[in-house]
């Protein structure tokens, strides 16, 4: 048996990892598109490392593009195999994929025109919204905390990973000569004090884990002071300087967490009469999933739902459904609060407004999670004084703000708790992926004292034999 990685590698995004047992049956575990990696990412998404159409199983932790978004990808180069993952994952899964094909052929035939004025040819997006609904039959759903077998010989179980509606790490038992190995993929690890989902679960112990690390060397602000702080961008940008507070945030997980937070600030009567704009039909109907599955909610979410039927709406809230009324918004000069997707701001609808807005010291443009180093939130949170959007390059005038209380990833002591469940001198070893390289080797040493004797960080396409 064999594992062997193919994103997430040194890097935050692109999650891959293919399992392949003795008797030549493969397993996926994610299927996610490289994101913010600058004139990398096109290569990078160009090609998997290997044969789509021998994939046997995909093994979904969660919806998010950085774990999903090549699935149709998978299925237009030939994987005709069965996609496992979560009820609300499935349903998040479904207008995510249609979405980022979507976006896919607005930015290109954006960009094709600027090629057609330059004399260069145009270019083709990954896929399209026809293969994204091709990959939708292949869907099956599993609940939380119940041994499923595949086939004879690989049972998987997935339980809560706390980090988005539907998130799951993945753990497989896999029997092959008579031997049981278990391995574990924590998928992404949320935060055990969030303030809308459930903690991650414990899980069995494993002879493999892998575990994301995004976080593996930080600490986060307290995720219960993010009203205050809200609030004082909120009154120095739209009340003091009747600006425009931007801000790029994640269709899943983040916007519904700032949609409760400005909901907190209205009823306490601290937020402004201004217009909350969530400018993407994608966060309209990824919060509609949210709502759907309130199985996933806290008991503290659950409480406030028996006295507001929807902690998630606020007097002056409009989402927008059209393109027209998205650049509607370009002409509205009051002050006003908008969001809009992707969070790295490298996709999508917020790319038109930072583009719009950037050049007026008035504005605020808010970065409330992590952003890839090499995408445009990451090089605004790095202090650029000058980005490039669209082919164009624009001055910072705009001012930047960085919010670090909202990761909907699991800090260092998060990470820690999630492993306590284990008994580490069991564990063979240790896989560190999704994470910066840096981050990841202080990672490697903080856990070396905890008693882990053998921690790997995978390089792109490396391959290791589990015994």
């Amino acid at each position: 048996m064999k594992i062997a990685f193919h994103g997430a590698t040194r890097t935050v995004t692109g999650s891959k990892h293919l399992l392949t047992l003795k008797k030549g049956t493969q397993i996926l575990l994610d299927c996610g598109m490289f994101q913010g990696m600058g004139q990398e990412t096109d290569v990078l998404n160009a090609t998997f490392g290997f044969d789509a159409s021998e994939v046997n199983y995909l093994l979904l932790s969660h919806a998010h593009i950085d774990h999903s978004g090549l699935i149709p990808k998978l299925v237009k180069e030939g994987f005709k195999g069965r996609i496992f993952c979560t009820p609300a994952t499935m349903d998040l899964a479904e207008i995510l994929l249609e979405d980022s094909a979507e976006i896919q052929h607005d930015d290109i035939k954006f960009i094709n025109k600027k090629r057609a004025k330059q004399g260069k040819p145009p270019i083709e997006p990954l896929y399209t919204l026809e293969n994204a609904q091709d990959a939708l039959p292949l869907f099956e759903t599993v609940p939380y905390g119940k041994w499923v077998t595949i086939e004879p010989g690989l049972e998987v179980l997935y339980t809560d990973a706390g980090h988005i509606i539907g998130s799951a790490a993945v753990h497989l038992k896999v029997t092959e000569e008579g031997k049981t190995t278990h391995l574990t993929f924590s998928g992404d690890v949320g935060r055990y004090r969030d303030i809308i989902l459930r903690s991650p679960d414990v899980f069995p112990q494993a002879d493999y884990i892998i575990i994301e690390s995004t976080y593996g060397s930080s600490l986060h602000e307290d995720v219960f002071n993010t009203p205050d702080i809200l609030f004082d961008w909120i009154q120095k940008t739209c009340v003091e300087r009747k600006g425009k507070l931007i801000i790029p945030a994640f269709s899943v997980g983040r916007t519904q967490e700032l949609l409760y937070f400005l909901n907190q600030l209205s009823i306490e009567n601290r937020l402004p009469k201004i217009p909350v704009y969530v400018d993407s039909p994608l966060s309209r109907e990824a919060t509609d999933v949210v709502k759907s599955h309130p199985e996933n909610f806290n008991n503290r979410i659950k409480k406030l739902l028996q006295v507001d039927d929807d902690p998630f709406d606020f007097e002056g809230l409009r989402f927008t459904k059209s393109v027209d009324e998205s650049k509607l918004i370009n002409e509205y000069h009051g002050p006003c609060i908008i969001i809009s997707a992707s969070g790295m701001a490298d996709a999508g609808r917020i790319k038109h407004h930072i583009l719009n807005n950037i050049g007026d010291k008035r504005n605020t443009i808010l970065i409330v999670g992590y952003c890839e180093p090499n995408s445009l939130g990451g090089r605004l949170m790095n202090g650029a004084k000058q980005v490039r959007i669209f082919g164009d390059y624009y001055d910072v005038v705009a001012e930047v703000g960085i919010m670090r209380s909202m990761s909907a990833h699991g800090d260092y002591d998060d990470l820690s708790q999630f492993l306590a469940c284990q008994n580490l001198a069991e564990v063979k070893t240790l896989f560190l992926v999704h994470g910066e390289y840096d981050v990841q080797q202080e990672f490697q040493r903080r856990l070396y004292k905890k008693g882990l004797k053998h921690i790997e960080i995978p390089e792109l396409h490396e391959v290791f034999g589990l015994s």
